[in-house]
């Protein structure tokens, strides 16, 4: 059975330039092993790039042995839903730039993660084309 999206659809793709996704499929799926919950679909930023670096998450450096491209702005990317959520609260919090945050792929959200963010605060975040 294919996973649901947070609108109630079928799963869409994220990213396949860089593949992304737990199992590295381009899905933002969950999985029993990913303790990360690499489930929410974002398009990245410079300032959460910055930002999550600054956290001890590098994202931007290529670390080829773990299939990891390195990411740049514009990028589409499976990310952790706990960064996401850190950097939410950070903009509050710290008043970091809304830009901190980085848009969400609805289409491409998985709904597991509404049990930890309400559909009012994914939908404010949603990337608009």
């Amino acid at each position: 059975m294919s996973e649901q999206n947070v609108l109630g659809g079928e799963l869409a793709t994220c990213s396949t330039d860089p593949t992304t996704g737990f199992e590295r499929d381009g899905c933002c799926g969950t999985h029993p092993d990913d303790r990360g919950r690499h489930e929410l679909c974002a398009v990245m930023t410079d300032e959460f790039l910055t930002f999550s670096k600054e956290r001890g998450n590098d994202l931007v450096t290529p670390r080829p042995t773990l299939q990891f491209p390195g990411l740049s702005p514009g990028d589409r990317w499976c990310l952790c839903l706990g960064r996401w959520i850190e950097a939410l609260k950070a903009t509050r919090a710290e008043r970091l730039p809304e830009t901190t945050v980085p848009p969400v792929i609805l289409e491409a959200t998985n709904e597991s993660v509404l049990d930890s963010v309400d559909m009012e605060t994914l939908e404010a975040h949603a990337y608009d084309s």
